[in-house]
């Protein structure tokens, strides 16, 4: 049973608040998880549409607000804008504190099925369901019948699983800082599927790698994605945005309905996604005010 909402604190920031929040998660094997939460200025009665941002690996909830450069635009467009944390916190699981992008830090947005992680390693449930309830349960001003979702690597690849898989359509559209587009094919994906899943990387790749579900889809879709040519783990092979804009094409869908940008230069770091910030809050504003 999830329990209740506690404001851990609160910030004045571009006319509106951020306040940080915790609660105990039942997705998360009843371990407190800590979320922030960014509401624009809004006039009496009004109710903004929600957009989830979900942070990449070894981040908490507190590196996209504090860094990501999203609360001006945000603020401007009356969206209101949550940061969920990136993997349960203390689960006492034997290994979960050894690696850096697995474990602690590098939940991956799914829910896990080895049994040793599956009490606790389920943020893919955590962000669609759990996180919508408590914010519901607790009558803050948001529509969440208006959301849409975005994220940084490890957070792209989740915010582009989470937007092709879950039901109901419930993200009006995703879009993506150099995400993990294809990770049942590139070294962090494939560590985490047979790490998480009982079913391994077969499991992963039908369930949780955006280049096959875009692959299988045909619904209509709105999708941003930019990457930097000078990001180390691009070169590495670990994002692999070609396979996924490949799968697009060849499933049909053109330059409107999914957009992959090469940005000459730029990293993995916040500086680059700080650059392209309001881009991506302007692109969900299309959909979300709609």
């Amino acid at each position: 049973m999830t329990g209740p909402l506690e404001k851990v604190s609160t910030s004045k920031a571009f006319a509106g608040e951020l306040n940080k929040y915790k609660f105990k998660s039942a997705a998360l094997g009843g371990l407190d998880a800590h979320f922030n939460l960014f509401l624009p200025y809004l006039k009496s009665g009004q109710k903004a549409p929600l957009l989830v941002y979900l942070a990449g690996l070894t981040c908490t909830e507190d590196n996209g607000a504090q860094k990501g450069g999203f609360f001006g635009a945000a603020s401007a467009q009356g969206i209101a804008i949550l940061f969920p944390d990136t993997s349960p916190r203390g689960a006492g699981v034997p290994g979960e504190e050894d690696d850096w992008d697995f474990g602690t830090g590098a939940g991956f947005y799914i829910n896990a099925t080895k049994p040793e992680y599956s009490k606790h390693y389920n943020m893919y449930d955590h962000i669609t369901v759990e996180l919508p309830k408590v914010l519901e349960a607790e009558k803050l001003p948001i529509d969440l019948t208006r959301q849409s979702i975005f994220g940084h690597s490890m957070g792209g690849h989740g915010a582009l699983v989470l937007y092709l898989s879950s039901k109901s359509k419930q993200y009006r559209s995703a879009s993506a800082f150099a995400p993990i587009t294809n990770p049942s094919k590139c070294p962090w994906g494939e560590k985490a599927f047979k790490g998480y899943l009982a079913g391994g990387l077969q499991e992963g790749a039908d369930r949780y790698d955006a280049t096959e579900l875009i692959a299988k889809s045909s619904d209509p879709l709105h999708i941003l994605i930019d990457y930097g040519t000078g990001d180390k783990f691009y070169q590495q092979g670990q994002l692999l945005p070609e396979n996924f804009l490949k799968a697009a094409r060849a499933a049909g869908y053109d330059e409107v309905q999914i957009r992959v940008r090469s940005q000459p230069e730029y990293d993995h770091s916040y500086y680059f996604i700080s650059t392209f910030a309001a881009d991506h809050v302007h692109f969900h504003a299309n959909f979300l005010k709609a």
